[in-house]
């Protein structure tokens, strides 16, 4: 048998359509400010693993360590792409002044270490160089032999 259903104003199937898909309850009524049932405890039973802990806290470490190499990293470049003369000689001066007083210092020990001896002789010095070569050549292609004897 069919049934004749006469049909329902709008706000009625508004109404319907919400109580049909409707996925989660709200009370409406109002809370207490204050009642007689005391507070229960409700302890944290979570258990979190060292490992888990440390890996947690080196990640955290190498995350910010990260950031800061990139900020060195980007400082550096942005440092370099401002280069001008006065600022390559502003950079350079310590490292010159630097290598001025090593050696500086340098010259210093080396003339200090260096032995002044005066020789006085008394009496007559006599020197003879005499230097005697001795040449021979031989031969289609000429090869030469030198002997070169010196005295004193």
């Amino acid at each position: 048998m069919s049934e004749h259903v006469a049909p329902m104003s709008e706000e009625v199937a508004t109404e319907t359509a919400r109580e049909i898909m409707a996925t989660a309850f709200r009370d409406p009524t109002p809370v207490p400010a204050f009642g007689s049932t005391p507070p229960v405890p409700q302890p944290d039973s979570r258990r979190v693993p060292a490992w888990a802990t440390g890996i947690a806290v080196a990640s955290i470490g190498v995350g910010a360590g990260a950031v800061g190499l990139g900020c060195a990293v980007w400082l550096a470049a942005k440092g370099l792409a401002a280069i001008t003369l006065t600022g390559v000689l502003a950079a350079l001066s310590p490292f010159v002044g630097v290598s001025l007083l090593v050696l500086a210092i340098g010259a210093a020990v080396a003339r200090a270490s260096r032995a002044s001896t005066t020789n006085v002789y008394k009496g007559s010095v006599s020197v003879s160089n005499k230097t005697e070569i001795n040449s021979t050549v031989r031969g289609a292609f000429a090869r030469n032999r030198n002997t070169v004897k010196k005295t004193r």
